[in-house]
């Protein structure tokens, strides 16, 4: 192999496939990234696979003898990272040795890998379902939930976010158990079909990892949003394809909740109010909350059409904030964790909210008002003592 190509995009190319390599890989060929160049092609294709998460790209380059190695990403990233940007750079090998020579205008380097063949193959979809979906639209439906989505392993179904299509839209759900958002879309599919059958395809929902996640949504903010990307399912496999990148993850295994049935049907208290007063509001009583169980209050009174955010921080002081509201209902005091609220209203793209609940023990709902964003996001309420 000998590849001459720029220093930027390789260093660029690097950092994206290192994402996918594990920091505890089962198996030492899972620590390197490989390095694959094409003649033909002019281009040097860079793969990164955990066996979960897999993310691939290609840069051009101008190659002189194909071939393929797996090199350290941590060490052959840093050593790219550090060389001159305007310097251009050849990398090359010969079919017998297991090592790298890396030339930049500087100076030259050479690094051990190991046998490409030894890299375990990017699962790619040959059947299943393909669809194509809008990328803006895409990546606001995983951006509006991500956050609910539970860090116990323990919970491995909730550590990742429930994606369910029916030919036409998305609903994109994640809960971590005490609390659940939801999102509705319209419109996000510009395409679908089934790879082993022509008819319109049926229903279905996957559960994907939020880290994984994570990079997706990454990965769809580079995208061009005039162009649908490519999205296939099979056996528990998703594949996202753009231009120049892949991005391959495995399901999560199992069902996930009824969420549908956590959600009341009526309320008998509803209250709306600006929602970036209301934010404002929160984190300056999450500056003492913070200090002692990140619990706030909200006191109604009915009469003066005000709301009151409390927090009493044990041993270390106490603070309130008034904020006008439209109120229907009872005079009631409910309270929840802060940081809870703060995470769902910040991703609640409207003006005017609404909080809708039935009791202080029972759950809450926040959802837009006079808004085309169907978004639904339920807190369960801290019990406290008077």
């Amino acid at each position: 192999m000998k590849v001459n190509c720029s220093q930027a995009d390789l260093n660029t190319a690097l950092q994206l496939v290192s994402r996918a390599v594990s920091n505890r890989p089962t198996h030492p060929v899972l620590a390197n990234v490989l390095l694959a160049a094409d003649e033909v092609t002019g281009k040097l294709r860079l793969t990164g696979f955990d066996l979960s998460l897999g993310i691939q790209t290609s840069i051009s380059a101008s190659i002189e003898k194909s071939g393929a190695i797996t090199l350290p990403a941590k060490l052959f990233g840093e050593i790219v990272s550090k060389l001159s940007n305007d310097s251009p750079l050849v990398l090359t090998s010969d079919e017998s040795s297991q090592q790298v020579e890396l030339t930049s205008k500087s100076g030259t380097y050479q690094v051990r890998g190991m046998l490409a063949d030894d890299f375990p193959d990017l699962p790619l979809v040959e059947s299943g379902t393909s669809l194509k979906l809008n990328p803006l639209l895409l990546s606001n439906a995983i951006r509006s939930t991500l956050f609910a989505s539970s860090t116990d392993d323990a919970k491995q179904l909730l550590t990742g976010v429930n994606l369910t299509f029916d030919g036409y839209g998305i609903e994109s759900a994640a809960t971590d158990g005490h609390r659940l958002a939801v999102l509705n879309l319209n419109n996000i599919l510009s395409e679908s079909r089934d790879l082993n059958n022509t008819s319109e395809i049926n229903k279905f929902s996957i559960t994907l990892p939020s880290k994984s996640l994570r990079e997706v949504e990454k990965f769809l903010s580079a995208c061009d949003i005039s162009q649908p990307i490519n999205f296939f399912i099979d056996k528990g496999q998703v594949v996202f394809i753009s231009v120049d990148e892949i991005i391959t993850i495995r399901a999560l295994e199992g069902s996930y909740p009824n969420y549908s049935q956590l959600l009341p049907e009526n309320f008998s208290n509803v209250l709306e109010f600006d929602r970036k007063e209301f934010i404002a509001s929160l984190e300056r009583v999450a500056v003492l909350a913070d200090q002692h169980n990140n619990v706030i209050k909200i006191t109604t009174d009915s009469s003066a059409k005000l709301i009151k955010i409390s927090t009493d921080a044990q041993d270390i002081g106490t603070g309130y904030e008034s904020l006008p509201v439209t109120f229907k209902g009872e005079s009631f005091q409910i309270a929840f964790n802060v940081r809870y609220l703060l995470d769902g209203l910040k991703v609640l793209d409207s003006n005017i909210i609404k909080l809708s609940c039935n009791a202080p023990t029972t759950p809450a709902v926040f959802s837009p008002v006079n808004s085309d964003i169907n978004f639904t996001y339920l807190v369960m309420p801290i019990q406290i003592r008077n």
